[in-house]
């Protein structure tokens, strides 16, 4: 057979010469999401960026944003392994509920995740009366609620990542290590974690990155309160209208953490075949 004919020729050739039905439309997807981020680059305002960037009000909501998304980051960690552990290795009555209740949050409209806390730990709230009454601790419109509303959108993308890893892992090396005489919480934290470590990296960092850039959850629970929660997604809602420059340079800013985030999990993705 004729190299020129062969299946492998005609493949690279088929790929060379995409058709022309699918061509156009996926050009058009390609600059539909690409041109709304270059025309935010053109429209900022390059030579007061130094300016703005040091200016009092951007500072304190990149301060609170990066302290808020950090101790949410900490606390989906702490909460949220466990979780996915549970998930990955046990087999308990309503594991496909509870994991499908993990997933919730991903596709709820944070306005509604922050009235579900607002419910939840609210001064009238199922549990926040009680927290109210017995030690008067009041959690809406405090920086602990920021936290808790950024937690709760982020977690299930740690939550999902980990899941995925400790599945990924062979379990053959933890049996292993228990068959040796290593305790459970041994096995767990000598063996298992270090396996499925890629994973908590990238699910910290998607965490993290989601955490940062939250809104509606946050301005629901936790109001809108210069150096205690407003942080820059909605330092950026409301500088739109009377200071459109400064909303300009803090959406920069939080583009930059996503690129960043992009660039980091880029070699994970490309090991899963996800390039």
């Amino acid at each position: 057979m004729p190299a020129s004919t062969s299946p492998d020729h005609r493949l690279v050739a088929a790929r060379a010469r995409p058709p022309l039905p699918l061509l156009v439309p996926g050009l058009l997807a390609l600059g539909f999401l690409v041109l709304p981020l270059l025309g935010l680059a053109l429209r900022a305002p390059w030579r007061r960026l130094p300016d703005l960037l040091t200016s009092a009000q951007v500072l304190d909501a990149l301060r609170l944003s990066l302290m808020c998304a950090l101790l949410a980051t900490l606390l989906s960690l702490l909460l949220g392994v466990p979780l996915a552990w549970l998930l990955a290795r046990t087999d308990f009555p309503g594991r496909r509920i509870v994991r499908a209740l993990v997933t919730v949050p991903l596709v709820l409209p944070p306005v509604v995740g922050g009235v579900a806390l607002l419910m939840l730990l609210g001064r009238r709230g199922v549990v926040g009366q009680y927290l109210d009454a017995w030690f008067g601790l009041s959690l809406p419109f405090t920086t602990a609620a920021v936290v808790l509303a950024e937690a709760f959108v982020a977690m299930p993308f740690l939550v999902i990542a980990v899941e995925g890893a400790l599945q990924a892992t062979d379990s053959r090396y933890e049996t292993a290590a228990a068959t040796l005489g290593a305790s459970r919480w041994m096995v767990f934290w000598r063996v298992t974690l270090p396996m499925a470590a890629p994973g908590v990296v990238a699910g910290s960092v998607l965490c993290f990155a989601r955490a940062l850039g939250e809104f509606g959850a946050t301005i629901t629970f936790a109001g809108s309160f210069p150096g205690v929660t407003r942080t820059m997604p909605i330092e950026v809602y409301l500088r739109l209208q009377s200071d459109p420059d400064t909303a300009i340079v803090l959406s920069l800013l939080l583009l930059a953490v996503s690129v960043l985030v992009l660039a980091m999990l880029r070699d994970r993705w490309t090991r899963s075949g996800l390039t």
